[in-house]
């Protein structure tokens, strides 16, 4: 059996260095210096001490700071571009690297539901590899079948932190508690949108585009210990799961690597163990962050943009004190609602661009006036 040992050398370039994705990818290659080696380093700027022992121990033949270094890296030649920044400034980036050609492992949610049609438009067949855990488990089920076989995709939340509670216990939430995730080390703004259940609703709108399923055939299940990373249904009853314990290891390596898939990334699940796996419907009254996506994702053109753009104002107008928890999705449904969608059929980056800073300033606007 091929175990994808013999691969070639990949030249690998990561944006976003010293970040969750970035360090946990350096770690992947570090153990293992056969398959994959960095050409390219970037970072946004809020470690330069890391980002520095980071050029000085993998030497990549570009490095630099910012936006704009992360938009170089991406033309860089290479085999693949993790691209693992946090946020709507991720966007360029992975556009420069889909006009290169080069293979994008993309984590950085953001800029595919931003930029939605723009991106899928510049990405020839294939050359997108989710490295999200959900999306990545999703490609992993998609290869037991065919697309016309699938009857839905199904993927998997762990609820965040608030799990059963009710709005009105939402309400006086402290960003502490938001920011312990119970199954998951990330970034603090990744751990409030999974808190919010806004991740959930952005991986909606992400597996719409990557898979091209319709909004009402993508399903959001509640599994508390995130084992079963997601799942697909197909027509004859038959679901395929993807489980592991929790970990970004083996999507990132399976992002480096795709098809391929890198021995020993991580731990597997220990069937000599018990193991339960519990499933919960979602509470979209307690937690309304996933159908309003839904509905933004439904809409189309820049209106993800604006869900986008604005829960990133809210989340850290919550962080600094200035907004409750539940004001965070109300302030992005605000947005949503007052969103004039650009006329003409095509979609530009400066119309993406324009509705980012249009819900910017209208969230901005919502936070005060609360």
């Amino acid at each position: 059996m091929d175990h994808g040992a013999e691969q070639a050398v990949k030249d690998v370039v990561i944006l976003g260095s010293t970040g969750s994705i970035g360090t946990q990818a350096l770690d992947l290659v570090r153990a293992n210096p056969d398959r994959f080696r960095v050409v390219g380093l970037t970072a946004g700027g809020s470690n330069p001490d890391l980002f520095e022992k980071q050029v000085a121990e993998f030497s990549p033949r570009f490095h630099g700071l910012g936006e704009e270094a992360s938009v170089d890296a991406a033309q860089e030649t290479c085999d693949v571009v993790l691209n693992g920044i946090t946020g709507a400034v991720g966007l360029r980036p992975t556009l420069a690297a889909l006009d290169a050609g080069t293979t994008l492992a993309l984590a950085n949610k953001e800029s595919l539901v931003m930029g939605g049609p723009l991106v899928l438009e510049r990405a020839k067949p294939g050359q997108i590899v989710p490295v999200d855990s959900e999306h990545s488990a999703l490609a992993q089920c998609l290869r037991g079948g065919s697309a016309a076989e699938v009857r839905r995709l199904v993927l998997t939340a762990s609820g965040g932190p608030f799990r059963g509670r009710t709005r009105d216990q939402l309400t006086s939430v402290t960003p502490e508690e938001a920011g312990n995730h119970p199954t998951w080390d990330m970034g603090p703004v990744i751990t409030i949108n999974s808190a919010t259940l806004v991740n959930k609703g952005l991986e909606v709108i992400e597996a719409h585009l990557l898979f091209g399923i319709p909004y009402d055939r993508i399903e959001v299940v509640v599994h508390p210990t995130s084992v079963v990373h997601s799942m697909v249904e197909f027509i004859d009853g038959s679901t395929l799961v993807q489980a592991s314990p929790p970990t970004m290891l083996i999507p990132i390596a399976l992002g480096l690597s795709w098809p391929h898939r890198v021995p020993d990334s991580a731990p597997a699940v220990d069937w000599t163990k018990p193991e339960t796996w519990e499933f919960f419907p979602l509470d979209d009254e307690a937690f309304p962050a996933v159908s309003l996506a839904r509905a933004a994702g439904a809409r189309g053109a820049t209106v993800p943009a604006v869900y986008n753009a604005a829960n990133e104002v809210a989340v850290e107008a919550f962080r600094t004190g200035r907004l409750p928890f539940t004001g965070i999705v109300d302030v992005v449904a605000s947005a949503v609602a007052a969103h004039d969608v650009p006329s003409g059929e095509q979609l530009s980056l400066d119309d993406i661009l324009a509705a980012d800073a249009w819900a910017r300033e209208a969230a901005a606007r919502s936070i005060a006036a609360s």
